[in-house]
């Protein structure tokens, strides 16, 4: 579970007290709704809060008015009303409406999992790129929400007085939010033609991008590779700029670039706004898929990277699969078509690793530990060897500077 991670970091540190809701339907079982609530309170932390309770209940479709049932929306009002709760944060994304009748039965703040997100980019944003694309996230995903901003106004009233102001104060304020927009969107633009000119001027380089879900270690495994400082933490969406740093591995040099994490249920503004930071994934040569092997469902982790990736155009990619946190890897029982039996994780070999269903994706899979730095020899090994076979591509009668991956140390 995710909050196991981060308990020892709570303490002596004051958050703010949320509360999750989560439902239970025909396209999202118990098992899967506790587990996205897990990554929700995973969410919740990284955004400054500390979850002290979760209320999931089961419907055939959430409720269009309220997200979950009268019932359980008044056992939620009354919790948040006795222990001074402060915001309520929902697993899906709320429409207007609902997010405007619920904040009048809890009368506290009220976050969707887009909106946490959200937050979460702005905090991180350093460059002024990162920050305009969450910038323009946050517009899109307000524009439709500015009705509820003017309640106040009564302007559904009518009568002597009450005619016209409120909707001039709304529409007025639509219109700024559309210029703002405009401007943000002609920024990136601007930016992303910068960004094109720069990449240009990488010459004719082999390309490698790191890509896959949040807290996989991607940034860990830059910092090791590439002996660099790129900013690495244990906590989701560490990284949101695209950092790139060029390699030497034998006297092969070659660039490296660390993208922002993918996750499931990811906002469509976001998935928007940021396509052009993936710009560095669609002009790779090869990708380096990093897996967090000791979560218990990187299966779904992998599979929504490469639906992104697909979005994206490059799914079809030179791919090597990068199972990652092998050091955290706990034992669970095992079928017959996984490890041969139950063993303690400090038992576990590369030799057995590499003898799993996962070492079987056109064998393209490597197991390594980037924070204890295990097994990181084969990885560069396997990295020169693809690197070069792209180089040698490239650069047909420059073979002979490089050697094979077996005279390499």
């Amino acid at each position: 579970m995710y909050f196991t991670l981060y308990m020892i970091e709570k303490k002596n540190i004051e958050l703010e007290k949320a509360v999750l809701i989560g439902v239970i339907t025909q396209n999202q079982d118990e098992e899967k709704s506790e587990e996205y609530l897990d990554e929700l309170d995973f969410l919740t932390f990284t955004a400054g809060g500390e979850v002290v309770k979760r209320y999931t209940q089961k419907m055939a479709i959430p409720n269009p008015k309220t997200f979950i049932g009268t019932g359980k929306m008044q056992d939620v009002a009354n919790f948040v009303k006795e222990n001074d709760i402060g915001t309520v944060i929902f697993d899906d994304e709320l429409t207007p409406a609902q997010e405007r009748n619920i904040s009048k039965i809890l009368n506290c703040k009220i976050l969707d999992r887009t909106n946490l997100i959200l937050d979460i980019f702005a905090q991180r944003a350093q460059t002024s790129y990162a920050r305009t694309q969450v910038e323009l996230a946050q517009c899109e995903y307000l524009l439709p929400r500015l009705k509820g901003m003017w309640t106040h106004l009564e302007r559904q009233k009518g009568g002597i007085g009450m005619r016209g102001p409120g909707e001039t104060e709304i529409e007025t304020d639509r219109r700024i939010v559309r210029d703002k927009i405009s401007l943000l969107k002609s920024k990136i633009k601007t930016i992303d033609k910068q960004q094109a000119v720069q990449r240009g001027n990488r010459g004719k380089m082999v390309r490698v991008a790191l890509v896959g879900y949040t807290n996989v270690g991607k940034s860990t495994l830059m910092n090791v590779i590439s002996k660099s400082e790129v900013f690495a933490e244990n906590k989701l969406f560490a990284t949101l700029d695209t950092t790139v740093r060029k390699v030497v591995i034998g006297n092969l040099p070659f660039l490296m670039s660390d993208t922002v994490g993918f996750i499931r249920k990811l906002p469509t503004q976001l998935v928007e706004s940021f396509k052009s930071t993936l710009d560095e994934v669609r002009e790779a040569d090869l990708l380096l898929h990093v897996v967090d092997i000791s979560h218990t469902n990187f299966e779904e982790h992998i599979d929504s990277v490469n639906q992104i990736l697909d979005e994206i155009d490059s799914k079809d990619k030179p791919t090597i699969m990068v199972f990652n946190k092998i050091d955290a890897y706990e034992a669970e029982p095992f079928d017959e078509d996984d490890l041969v039996e139950e063993r303690t994780k400090a038992n576990y070999t590369i030799e057995e690793w590499e003898k799993t269903w996962m070492n079987r994706m056109d064998g393209n899979a490597l197991f390594i530990s980037a924070l204890n730095k295990e097994n990181m020899d084969d990885f560069r090994k396997r990295v020169y060897e693809e690197v070069r076979d792209i180089h040698v591509t490239r650069f047909p009668y420059n073979h002979f500077l490089y050697p094979d991956v077996e005279d390499i140390v």
